[in-house]
């Protein structure tokens, strides 16, 4: 059923996706501001979806005052003003807990490149130095305690996997799980734990989690790896630990910019691993969230309901809190 509405992507989606939202509606693009400025002028918008990086902003939002939804193709919201679109009873649609399983492989493959220097290992090699084993400096997981700050889908998720390497679990969150770790408060993780996982979002309630205060608290053995949000961690700060040796090594999938000025302090230092925020760019996760976006989207332009757990409730959330 073809549904007479105006939909405007402000990135690309996956080709499954695209067809279903073709097959239903008018798709407009806005892959850049002339693109975007000619789509806003010309038609009347119904709804805006985006990925990671295209702004939905108040600006965009006075300018499509017809706007039945925003939607991320992802889970979180950062690139969407949530208070704004809310105020005005747009609903705000996305996929909740879709990269769970992808996030957490890409988390404990950053930490096994991390702790057995695999990264220079490999780099080696590939220059013909089969000396480098003489010289070979990595440890393994078994027996090191993993210390996760945010235990939600994610972060369980983590939890498990890092389980059956056979570590020691341990978490602090807001609220207790009904999970089988000992959960600590944030001082007493970063005290004890081996490595330390960030796995929550960044809100104006939780700011930047991580500054030189609580760096100083880990071990100067410790690893810290990031697959969360950039701006939780103070990377002024995290590249002064790194430098004197009292942080041991840094691995994430996320930067407060993306991409980074270049040259940059931490990309280049040689105790980090930083990839570029393609944690959940895998084909099947990719694929799913896009699909399962999209035909949420499509539901509400049709007067239907979406999913419920697709919609996001700012104020269900700030009652949490």
């Amino acid at each position: 059923m073809t549904i007479k509405k105006n939909v405007l992507l402000l990135e690309t989606i996956a080709e499954e996706a695209l067809v279903m939202l073709q097959d239903q509606v008018n798709v407009l693009t806005g892959y850049d501001s002339i693109s975007l400025q000619k789509a806003i002028d010309k038609y009347t918008i119904n709804a805006i979806i985006t990925r990671g990086k295209g702004q939905i902003n108040k600006a965009l939002l006075d300018a499509c005052p017809a706007l039945q939804a925003v939607a991320r193709c992802g889970v979180g919201l950062d690139n969407i003003d949530v208070h704004e679109a809310t105020a005005r009873n747009i609903s705000i649609i996305h996929a909740p807990a879709s990269n769970a399983s992808t996030i957490a492989e890409h988390t404990l493959a950053l930490m096994l490149m991390l702790t057995r220097n695999l990264y220079e290992s490999i780099q080696q090699v590939k220059n013909n130095n089969w000396n480098w084993r003489n010289q070979y400096n990595g440890d393994e997981l078994h027996g090191k305690t993993l210390g996760i700050i945010g235990l939600g889908n994610i972060g369980q998720r983590v939890a498990k996997l890092a389980d059956a390497f056979g570590m020691n679990v341990i978490y602090s969150s807001r609220s207790t799980k009904d999970v089988p770790y000992r959960q600590v408060t944030q001082t007493e993780l970063l005290q004890q734990a081996d490595i330390v996982s960030l796995h929550l979002p960044y809100t104006t309630v939780i700011g930047t989690l991580l500054g030189a205060q609580e760096l100083n608290l880990m071990k100067t053995t410790a690893l810290l790896i990031n697959t969360a949000r950039g701006a939780l961690i103070d990377h002024e700060a995290l590249v002064k630990a790194l430098n004197t040796n009292s942080l041991a090594g840094f691995a994430a999938d996320v930067l407060p910019e993306e991409p980074p000025k270049h040259p940059n302090a931490l990309v280049d230092h040689r105790h980090t691993l930083i990839t570029p925020h393609s944690g959940s760019l895998t084909a099947t996760t990719y694929r799913h969230m896009c699909v399962y976006t999209i035909s949420n989207v499509l539901a509400l332009l049709r007067d239907e309901k979406p999913e419920s757990r697709s919609v996001y409730n700012l104020s269900a959330l700030q009652r949490q809190a």
